[in-house]
């Protein structure tokens, strides 16, 4: 059976996140770091002191202690003391790090300590999140999820340069942690459509969204998740719309499709089986469908996946 339970869960476990946490940034006097643009999310907090971070096509931000910010395949920007410094590039600096920090300036002097995390995901799925994510999303230390959010960072800080075992693994998953709680916070600052993360929401459309990755191959129908939701279907309808930014099953077929992707990427079940996982009577209504949102059929989706494995290309 294909999904769980939960879209937050499930959506994470599709994207296959990998994390690399810092290197963290320890600072004094006047600086300024250009950043690249890159693929997918950064996470940063400061743990201590205050800094300037100006994203390309937005205002400059004033970033506090306790403060966190997120960064959704960002264009370039820039991490500064002051706006009148200027900016170096950050590459050459960040591959001079030592024991999982970059200094700048005298250790003695250092005011600033921002900790930040890098997570990336599966190409074929990524778009789950990117898509529905801003370039920048800060969180103050006084809003209602900030505190919890400036605990995550210390607790992540704390480990960086640590050499003890399950280091890395503690990493991991604090970074994962943070990644949820940045997310609940951001859909619940906005009023654009959340997709999945409308259901970090505990609300009828978060009830229905959850019933339908607990039982993807289910037929459902506008009654059916209209009535979880204890609404009426026109009301449910537009709500859903309105939050999630599709009508209900729209969301289901791609989120069926998402799965297939995966599956087939995996090359874990037979076109058959996974028709049947996903909620379709034949292969070729899958396949239809398949095709319909992701382009090609299913078989030539998953021999084009299958083919840097035959390439010879070794992985690092």
């Amino acid at each position: 059976m294909l999904g769980f339970q939960d879209p937050v869960a499930d959506a994470i476990s599709l994207l296959r996140p990998r994390t690399v946490i810092g290197p963290s940034l320890k600072a004094a006097g006047k600086w300024a770091l250009n950043f690249d643009p890159f693929l997918h999310v950064r996470i940063g907090g400061l743990v201590r002191g205050t800094c300037w971070l100006i994203v390309e096509g937005q205002e400059p931000v004033r970033l506090h202690e306790g403060d966190t910010f997120m960064l959704g395949n960002p264009p370039p920007y820039v991490l500064a003391s002051t706006l009148d410094a200027s900016p170096r590039p950050a590459a050459p600096v960040l591959a001079g790090a030592e024991d999982g920090y970059v200094r700048i300036g005298p250790e003695s002097e250092e005011n600033l300590y921002l900790c930040v995390g890098h997570i990336t995901f599966d190409d074929r799925n990524a778009a789950l999140l990117t898509d529905l994510l801003p370039p920048l999303v800060i969180v103050r230390l006084d809003d209602a999820h900030g505190g919890r959010l400036a605990q995550l960072i210390d607790l992540l800080a704390s480990e960086v340069g640590v050499t003890a075992a399950g280091g890395p693994l503690v990493q991991n998953h604090l970074a994962q942690i943070l990644l949820v709680h940045m997310l609940r916070a951001h859909a619940a600052q906005t009023d654009r459509p959340t997709g999945w993360l409308g259901a970090l929401n505990e609300d009828g459309i978060g009830a229905a969204l959850r019933a339908v990755h607990a039982d993807v191959a289910h037929s459902w129908s506008l009654k059916e998740l209209a009535e979880i939701s204890n609404m009426s279907r026109s009301a449910f309808a537009h709500a859903f719309k309105r939050h999630v930014g599709v009508p209900p099953l729209e969301y289901l077929i791609q989120w069926r499709m998402s799965l297939a992707r995966d599956a087939l990427a995996r090359d874990t079940q037979s076109l058959s089986e996974l028709a049947r996982a996903t909620g379709y009577m034949s292969e070729s209504a899958f396949s239809t469908a398949f095709r319909r949102v992701v382009g090609s059929s299913p078989a030539q989706f998953r021999n084009h996946v299958k083919k840097p494995a035959h390439s010879g290309a070794q992985e690092t």
